[in-house]
This record gives structure tokens, C-alpha cells and sequence, in this order.
């Protein structure tokens, strides 16, 4: 399941609001052993059951499987992938810096056309 497409693999997880790193293990492809260690190299804080056991949430899953997009497809190094996380925490791993480009110009072109909009309105006047 993990080489799917992220958006894909969430949607196909159960409804529910935390899993046991054993189920995240087999969603992402690691082991549980990488998901601990990813938790202390990118800062991430499962909740704990009663028993102390791990408990991750649908965002922690999208973040392993970003780091994991990041890791072994990209070919990032640990201390590369943390720090574009830290720079982009929010980026859906499957979006190219293209699409992210091509998305800003829409907006810079959306925002200068509200600006001449406002500017005739303010011209025009009462």
C-alpha cells in the first residue's frame, strides 16, 4: 500500500481516530523500528494509551508517508527531509514544485486583478 499515492492510502484506512504502530508499520512499509526512530529525527509526538502504547492519528500517517516519499524516492538524506519539513510541514508529498509554482502565479495574478478592481472602484467613486 505504500507506494500509492498518500491521498489514496488515507482514504483507504479505516474510520477511526488512532492506529497501533504496527498497523501504521504495515501501511507505510517500514517497520515499526524506522517509525520510532522518524519520531525522534522529525519531532513527532504519538499520543499514548493507558498502556503506553503508541497511538497515531490520519496526520501522523500522511507525515510518515511523506518522510517516506521523501526518503526513498526522492532520495533525501534524514537531515535533508527535516529540513524541508520544516520549511514546507504542510506540502502533500504528491505535489510537484511545478504544480506549487504554477498555483502561486494564479494567486500573484488573482491578487493583482482584485487590486485593479479595487483601484476602479476607488476612480470610479460615489
Amino acid at each position: 500500500m505504500s507506494s500509492e499515492d498518500p491521498s489514496k492510502v488515507l482514504k483507504q484506512l479505516p474510520d477511526k481516530l488512532f492506529f497501533r504502530i504496527g498497523e501504521v508499520a504495515s501501511v507505510i512499509g517500514v517497520e515499526p523500528h524506522v517509525l520510532r526512530y522518524w519520531e525522534n529525527e522529525f519531532q513527532i509526538k504519538p499520543q499514548r494509551s493507558v498502556s503506553g502504547q503508541r497511538l497515531y492519528r490520519k496526520q501522523d500517517i500522511s507525515r510518515f508517508l511523506r518522510i517516506r516519499h521523501l526518503l526513498h524516492q526522492k532520495g533525501f538524506t534524514v537531515a535533508g527531509a527535516r529540513k524541508l519539513l520544516k520549511e514546507t510541514p504542510n506540502l502533500d508529498p504528491g505535489i510537484s514544485s511545478e504544480a506549487i509554482n504554477e498555483t502561486i502565479q494564479r494567486v500573484e495574478a488573482i491578487r493583482e486583478r482584485l487590486r485593479s478592481l479595487k483601484d476602479e472602484a476607488i476612480n470610479d467613486g460615489p
